[in-house]
């Protein structure tokens, strides 16, 4: 007789402490419900009256903040040299947030809460781009065999991954950063390298044509060579001395822009060559550098 009294008020207990529609925070973004949250998830257990737990509010705007994250994207110039527009990206703002989280806890009922953002402006755009796309300062063509289809990949890989990059006064690119780690999962192929002034086979061979195409359009714009180291054997496709090797746990190829308004790279890949030119504001005064090419 007492377990029946015992259990039968325990299974009370029990439904009373169950979360109800009554008491849930819908949380809405783009007009639609991305998460739902009950007011007795974030209570932390005190006698008497309601105390939020810190840390759960803490777990809950990590994760509300990567569901709402939006990356801002620059402006850039497509493959025929169009202006494409840049795109706004979006955060969860968190002050925002726990305001209106802290009057939800502290009142009854349920509510809905449109999640609060703010925007993440991009660092390129439109504006800017039409600026610095009207002087070419510095330019580069170097040729390859096409036919090797590794090599080429790697070249094509290499050259978007620098193509449409801007560069703001005082910094400095870092071909291995901008780049990134060559490995299969990334989309590179091994193909041949120079390793102690021999030949050998690695993923991402083929890299440095494009670091070394760049490296000789920087010099004849002018810019401030940092870092740039020569194979330890001489390579087809640039003259003597005029290469720029890099590595991802090795050399790097860094320069800076010692001008005082942006700097605009496009790099483009066409059948057997990979040319690259460097661009900035009219207002911009260059002393070009002159610059061997394989063919003077």
């Amino acid at each position: 007789m007492i377990r029946l009294k015992l259990t039968g008020l325990l299974s009370i207990l029990m439904l009373i402490q169950q979360p109800t529609d009554h008491d849930v925070l819908t949380l809405i973004d783009n007009d639609q419900p991305i998460m739902t949250v009950d007011r007795e998830e974030l209570v932390f257990p005190l006698p008497n009256t309601p105390h939020m737990d810190l840390h759960h509010l803490d777990i809950l705007t990590a994760e509300l903040s990567q569901q709402v994250y939006i990356e801002p994207k620059n402006a850039y110039l497509d493959d025929y040299g169009n202006l494409q527009p840049e795109q706004l990206g979006y955060q969860l703002n968190k002050r925002s947030f726990h305001t209106l989280y802290h009057s939800y806890f502290y009142s009854k009922g349920a509510k809905t809460l449109k999640v609060p953002k703010k925007p993440i402006y991009p660092e390129v755009d439109s504006e800017l781009l039409s600026r610095i796309r009207q002087q070419a300062i510095g330019y580069y063509v170097t040729y390859f065999n096409s036919y090797n289809t590794s090599r080429t990949n790697n070249i094509r890989k290499s050259s978007e991954a620098i193509n449409n990059f801007v560069l703001f006064p005082g910094q400095t690119f870092s071909f291995n950063e901008v780049v990134g780690q060559r490995t299969k999962e990334r989309g590179y192929m091994p193909a041949p390298i120079i390793v102690r002034g021999e030949l050998s086979e690695g993923v991402g061979g083929g890299i440095c044509q494009v670091s070394s195409t760049l490296f000789n359009a920087v010099d004849r714009a002018g810019l401030k060579i940092v870092k740039r180291y020569s194979h330890s054997k001489r390579v087809p496709y640039v003259p003597p001395g005029r290469d720029a090797t890099v590595s991802w746990y090795g050399p790097d190829f860094v320069f800076m822009n010692n001008y005082k308004h942006p700097i605009l790279i496009r790099s483009k890949v066409r059948g057997g060559s990979v040319s690259i030119l460097l661009y900035t504001s009219d207002d911009v005064n260059v002393e070009q550098n002159q610059v061997p090419s394989m063919y003077q």
